[in-house]
C-alpha cells in the first residue's frame, strides 16, 4: 500500500515538471517580425536579435496581412509565373530568395496569388510602399535571411511605433534584447526628447549616452546629417534612422 501510495506521489510530481513551463522556456526562440510603419524586419535565433534589414511592403496598408502567420516554404531562385519567367532571370522581380508565408486563404504556395518574404530585382523600391503586399528585400539581405530562417517559425506583422524589443516583448520572442552593435529605435527623436532610444542615438554617435536630446546631441545630429547629405534639421527622422543603421 506504501509503495503505491509513493509511485502515486511520484507520478504527481512527474505530471507536474512537464506541465510547469517556465515563460522563458516557453518563449520563441527564433521568429521574423515586420514593422511596417518604418518597413523594417528583424530577425531573432537564438532568443537574441541577429540583424534588422530595410524592406518594401505594400502599396497600400491594406495589402501587406497584419498579424502572426508562419513561414511555410523556402525557394530558391523562384520563378514569376504570372508571366512566365523562370528563377535567376534579371528580369525576375522576385529576386533570389522566396520565404512563403501562410496567410488565411493565400497559403504561400508556389503558384497562384501568395505572400512572401523574397528578393527584387528593383533594389530602389527598397523602403518605399509599392509591391502588391509581399515583403521586399534587397536580394543580399534575403540570402542571409533564407540560410538562417527555419520552415514554420512565427512570422509576425505590424504597423505600430514600438520598438523591436517591445514588439518582442509583446509576442514572447527569445531574450528580447538585441546583440551587440544592432539596438536600434523607430520613432522620431528631436531636441528634448529622453529616454532609451535617444542613448542609443547617442552611441550611434560615439557622444556621451545619458539619454537626453541636448545641445551637444543636436550638434552630433545636425553634423551627421550633413556629412550624408541630408538636410541638416536636427531631427531623426525615417531617412536619418536608415542612414544610421544602415550597413
Amino acid at each position: 500500500m506504501l509503495l503505491k501510495k509513493l509511485v502515486f506521489t511520484l507520478g504527481l510530481l512527474l505530471l507536474s515538471s512537464c506541465l510547469m513551463v517556465k515563460p522563458a522556456d516557453a518563449a520563441e526562440k527564433e521568429a521574423i517580425i515586420i514593422n511596417k510603419s518604418n518597413n523594417q524586419l528583424a530577425f531573432y535565433e537564438n532568443g537574441k536579435l541577429q540583424k534588422v534589414f530595410p524592406v518594401a511592403t505594400g502599396r497600400t496598408r491594406s495589402l501587406t496581412p497584419e498579424g502572426k502567420f508562419s513561414l511555410v516554404n523556402k525557394v530558391k531562385n523562384r520563378p514569376w509565373y504570372k508571366e512566365g519567367i523562370p528563377g535567376g532571370d534579371p528580369r525576375n522581380p522576385l529576386g533570389a530568395r522566396w520565404l512563403g508565408i501562410k496567410v488565411p486563404g493565400d497559403w504561400g504556395h508556389t503558384s497562384g496569388n501568395m505572400y512572401g518574404v523574397h528578393g527584387t530585382n528593383q533594389p530602389s523600391s527598397i523602403g518605399t510602399y509599392v509591391s502588391s503586399g509581399c515583403i521586399r528585400m534587397y536580394n543580399k539581405d534575403v540570402i542571409w535571411l533564407y540560410d538562417r530562417a527555419d520552415k514554420n517559425i512565427p512570422v509576425y506583422i505590424t504597423s505600430t511605433s514600438s520598438s523591436f524589443t517591445a514588439l518582442a516583448q509583446k509576442y514572447g520572442v527569445g531574450a528580447n534584447k538585441a546583440v551587440a552593435g544592432n539596438e536600434f529605435f523607430n520613432e522620431t527623436l528631436r531636441y528634448g526628447s529622453k529616454g532609451d532610444s535617444v542613448a542609443i542615438l547617442q552611441r550611434k554617435l560615439n557622444i556621451k549616452a545619458d539619454g537626453m536630446f541636448g545641445p551637444q546631441t543636436l550638434r552630433a545630429v545636425k553634423k551627421y546629417q550633413t556629412s550624408k547629405g541630408l538636410v541638416a534639421d536636427g531631427i531623426v527622422g525615417p531617412k536619418t534612422r536608415k542612414a544610421l543603421f544602415s550597413k
